[in-house]
């Protein structure tokens, strides 16, 4: 008996949902990630085999490099009464133009003398590599220096915005001679901060 044949079809299907799906999580992807921003002081960590993820708030970052030290501020408020209180501490005056660019800067290294000549440059400008001499960690006579100066400034600042202790991290070279780091580190001693963060670069643990 001969067998009966069943005509084929063509099989065919519709991508147009899968396309849209697939372009609805490119688009979330986008809009909600983080874009890096351009470090003034590139540095090269050390390595470290331990896990620890530094919180988002309320830590202001130390990067040591090529014996300058930069100063990061963590949140936009807080960085613009850390400028108010430092602008008080050396009788500078800064317009609400002023505190609003220096708000939306990551990290400077720079005199307190030539911070409005770098809050007035472009962001491309301001990082470029050798513009920023770094900021003065010496004390002159029996003044502290303008590293402590900030430090404890954006401490005050954190304590009043959010009444929270400022948490302190250091991110230096691996190849930054011991006394630029030492010097930071006896720094935050002077103001009793004697617990902090080293942040390091992910090293595969040995076998």
């Amino acid at each position: 008996m001969p067998r009966a044949k069943v005509a084929r079809k063509s099989t065919a299907i519709d991508m147009t949902a899968m396309c849209d799906v697939a372009f609805l999580l490119l688009t979330f992807f986008i809009l909600t990630a983080t874009a890096r921003q351009p470090e003034p002081l590139p540095v090269d960590t050390p390595a470290s085999t331990v896990k620890f993820k530094l919180p988002d708030v309320d830590i202001a970052t130390l990067t040591v490099g090529q014996k300058k030290v930069f100063f990061g501020i963590p949140g936009q408020p807080i960085r613009i009464r850390t400028l108010e209180k430092m602008g008080e501490k050396y009788n500078m005056t800064f317009t609400e133009d002023e505190k609003l660019r220096f708000s939306l800067i990551e990290s400077f290294g720079v005199p307190i003398g030539n911070l409005k000549q770098i809050i007035a440059l472009k962001g491309d400008e301001r990082n470029k590599e050798g513009l920023q001499p770094g900021i003065p960690t010496d004390s002159v006579g029996q003044n502290p220096s303008e590293l402590h100066n900030w430090i404890l400034s954006a401490r005050y600042a954190t304590k009043e915005l959010h009444n929270v202790d400022m948490r302190v991290s250091i991110k230096g070279d691996s190849r930054e001679e011991y006394p630029a780091i030492n010097k930071v580190t006896s720094i935050l001693q002077d103001q009793n901060i004697n617990k902090f963060s080293l942040i390091t670069s992910l090293r595969a643990t040995e076998k």
